[in-house]
């Protein structure tokens, strides 16, 4: 008899895939193990996710770093912006406006710059009175301050306001009520405070002071010159604390006592 033909086994998996299914399974159990018996701290986790979050502005939790409330608040940033900026802003405007209602460019315009504590608004005299006058002729002048007075509402309730008035060194003139610079620089000053309160300025935050000729900002010798002498400015600044004040002594406390 003839040899009978095996017949023909049904076609397995390979043998590499059933050890590579050992490995997996192996590795599986060798991750889980050591997962048992590591000691996972929370806190640590979510900082570290924060950190990356900070670092790469890509998961969720934006510029937030860390959990703890020490942290957070160290990694806050600085708002590049307050509410003083704010309205140091919208008083800026309101002399650019003010220049263009006035034809900025024919005559002297309306100028602000920082301050050690604060900022200044000039404002030149001629916008404002007549030669040797401490009324306010120009309307558009007055519009400006009722403007300022409302821009003063929105600043900070620490923040001051002293208006200082200024002369050139010649006489207020025979036809002014005036006799002497000090009254004109004095009278100029009073006016814009007293239009100032008018328009809704706490009388607590305001004052006003005349300097006469003896504060000047350019030279008496040129009529140029002259002309930016006589202004009235706007001095805003910081109260300073109760705490400030009593920590300065004055020249009495200095002196010795006489017996």
């Amino acid at each position: 008899m003839g040899k009978k033909k095996c017949p023909d086994c049904p076609q397995c998996m390979p043998e590499w895939l059933a050890a590579f299914g050992d490995l997996m399974s192996l590795l599986l159990c060798f991750f889980v193990l050591l997962l048992s018996m590591s000691s996972m701290d929370a806190k640590k986790i979510s900082e570290a996710i924060g950190s990356l979050s900070g670092a790469m502005s890509v998961l969720e939790g934006g510029t937030k770093t860390e959990i703890s409330e020490r942290r957070i608040q160290e990694s806050t940033p600085i708002e590049s912006q307050d509410e003083t900026s704010e309205t140091v802003n919208q008083v800026t405007q309101a002399v650019i406006d003010a220049n263009e209602m006035m034809e900025k460019g024919h005559g002297p315009s309306i100028t602000m710059e920082e301050a050690e504590e604060g900022f200044v608004i000039e404002l030149p005299a001629s916008l404002l009175f007549k030669a040797g006058s401490a009324k306010i002729e120009n309307d558009d002048a007055l519009l400006f301050l009722k403007r300022v007075a409302l821009i003063i509402e929105e600043l900070p309730k620490d923040l001051e306001v002293s208006v200082k008035g200024h002369t050139d060194n010649t006489s207020p003139g025979k036809n002014s009520p005036f006799r002497d610079n000090w009254e004109l620089s004095s009278a100029r000053a009073i006016s814009v405070l007293q239009e100032l309160l008018l328009d809704g300025v706490d009388p607590h935050r305001i004052s006003a002071a005349g300097y006469a000729e003896f504060s000047p900002k350019s030279t008496n010798a040129t009529e140029a010159g002259r002309e930016k002498n006589r202004r009235v400015e706007l001095h805003f600044y910081g109260k300073k604390s109760e705490k400030e004040a009593s920590a300065k002594q004055s020249i009495l406390d200095k002196a010795p006592s006489v017996q």
